[in-house]
Parts: C-alpha cells; structure tokens; sequence
C-alpha cells in the first residue's frame, strides 16, 4: 500500500489554516522539500479574484487554485467542485498516485465549516477521509489576532495540530505566553515552532501567564474585504516601498494584509507585509509559458483590510507616482 493510502481506499485530506499573515504557503513549501507529505495534489484557496499565495508553491508537481471567495462560504461550491474533480482523476486507470490532498486555506476560511462541508456531501465523504487541520499562528501578531478576531480563535479552536511561525525575533516571554493562550484555547492540540518552514524550539515558560482574550460575542468589527491596485507606472521597488510604508504607517492597524508582484529592474519581487510589517521582497522566477500556478499579474496589488476605499487607495497612488508628495489615506 502506498504511503497515504486507506484500506477504504478514501484519500486523506489536510487542512492548513490560520489568518491572514500567518505564513501557510512559506511553511508549506518547506514541507514539500522534504516530501513531508508524500505525493500530494495542492488546492490553494485564495479569497481575493488575484491568486499570489500559488507563485510560492510553483514548483510543487500538482497545484490547483481556487481564487475568488473563501471555501467555507463564498468558494464552497468551488472547492466541492475541485475535490470532486481529484477523486474523478483518481479513478482513471493509469493516472499519477497522489498520497494526499492538502488544502490551503484563504486566512479568512473557518476549517470547521471546511471539515463540515467534506463530511456532509455524501460523494465527498466516500471518497476523502479528514485526516488533520494544522492552524498556524504568527509570533508578532497572534496575541492582536486572538483578542480581536473570532475568525482566528476558531481556527485555532479547531486544529489538530498548532504551528507558532516566526518566533526568532520575538522576545521568548511573549512566544511562551501565546504558547500558553494557544494551549488554553485547545488543549488536545500539541504547539510546535517554525521559522522560515523550519521546525524552531519554543522557550520553555511553562508558567509564562496567556494572555487574557475578552469575549467577542456580539462583537462586529465588520467584514475583513479585499481590494486590489494596480500599481504600474512606480518607478520600481525602491519608490514602491515608500509609498506601502506611508500608507501602512496610516492605516496598517485597518490593512491586515497586503500581497502582490512589483516589477523592478532585477525582475519580479513577490511583495507582502502583515499589521505594518513588509518583510522582505522575494525574487520571483520568470512565469512559465502557459503555467496556470504562476497565473499572476504583474504589478497589482491587493490589500485585505477594514473600510478601505478602493477609489480613494487608487488616486493616492496616482498622487504619489504624479509628485514627490506622499498622498495617504
């Protein structure tokens, strides 16, 4: 029997979540590099039209997007639609064993409502068996998610397993006191550590006090949404990166994510910040010629936040590549 593989012959899905930020598509690359999970097929779900999350997972042997709407609402169809698809190739004689599928959630998708959709389609439930849902969490900015966001207790409530990213530059009292919050929101789950994909030690702060969650219940802070910029005509990185600083510095406790391609005289650059942190650009390949995982546009930018102005966010940047002014919202 193939690693992976059922004595019911049901294929074992894996549901990676956590917000927006958390680190999902870096973290799985690394797993895929050391073939962590077998021969699997990847479904990226991105919430916004655009994918980006995809150009990291490029070079993975089997990546299927699914963009425009998050698959525990918007984009449940879809998601059926797509594992359906899978189970229907895995039925024909001669095509390539996959070991399992790998879900990569949008940071606005509910796992639970996720694992639920599977299990109530009676051909879904068949065919794919739930085998894990791994939640990630970010070091610098899980404690804000966590005391404000519902959406990120959930996630965290409904993992079997609880990822803690990027601790390196984060004082150990307060990676052992989200350790501590994580373990209080679910205690069956085990936490681990990561940093760039890598597993990294947790401090060991057992009595480290978690941090005190007020009850959201009937607490509307209104819906995260997406919006997207095209920021051609930038004159490159460097100019680029002046304008997302001002505009974070503004408004970054409203933008909670921002993600997109720059092209700069060295190439492509992968841009994404989280909160008012941009880390550092990435160099992208060139796409491949008729390659739908690298299907991303150039120069466009998309922003996931609260109250943002799509027209307005638009004449900022037009200000700013019209002027030495730096325009904001």
């Amino acid at each position: 029997m193939r690693e992976g593989a059922r004595a019911d012959g049901r294929l074992p899905l894996t549901i990676i979540g956590g917000f927006l930020g958390a680190g999902k598509s870096t973290w799985l690359r690394h797993q895929l590099h050391r073939k962590a999970f077998g021969a699997v097929h990847i479904l990226v779900n991105e919430a916004a039209e655009m994918p980006v999350d995809n150009l990291l997972l490029s070079k993975a042997d089997r990546v299927s997007v699914l963009a425009g709407g998050c698959a525990c609402c918007d984009g449940r169809g879809a998601l059926v639609a797509a594992l359906r698809a899978i189970c229907a190739e895995q039925d024909r004689p001669g095509s390539c064993r996959i070991d399992r599928i790998l879900l990569e959630t949008s940071g606005l998708a509910d796992p639970g409502a996720i694992a639920r959709l599977v299990s109530d389609d009676p051909m879904l439930a068949r065919r794919i068996m739930l085998e894990d849902i791994i939640a990630l969490v970010d070091a610098l900015h899980g404690p804000v998610q966590l005391r404000e966001e519902a959406l990120g207790r959930r996630q965290v409530e409904s993992a079997g397993r609880l990822i803690v990213t990027k601790p390196r530059e984060v004082p150990p009292l307060q990676v052992a006191r989200l350790v501590n919050t994580l373990r209080q929101l679910n205690p069956v789950a085990p936490v681990e550590g990561a940093e760039h994909g890598e597993p990294f030690g947790l401090p060991p702060v057992p009595d480290a006090e978690p941090y005190a969650l007020p009850d959201l219940a009937g607490a509307s802070a209104g819906p995260i949404r997406s919006c997207r910029l095209d920021i051609s005509g930038g004159n490159g990185w460097a100019a680029f990166s002046v304008w997302l600083s001002a505009l974070l510095a503004a408004r970054g406790d409203d933008i909670v994510r921002v993600k997109g391609v720059v092209t700069d005289l060295d190439g492509r650059l992968l841009v994404q910040s989280v909160r008012k942190q941009v880390q550092p650009p990435e160099m992208l390949p060139e796409p491949e010629q008729d390659s739908p995982t690298q299907a991303t546009q150039n120069d466009v930018l998309i922003l996931m936040g609260r109250g943002i102005n799509e027209e307005l966010l638009a004449h900022a940047w037009t200000r700013f590549c019209d002027g030495p002014a730096i325009a904001c919202l």
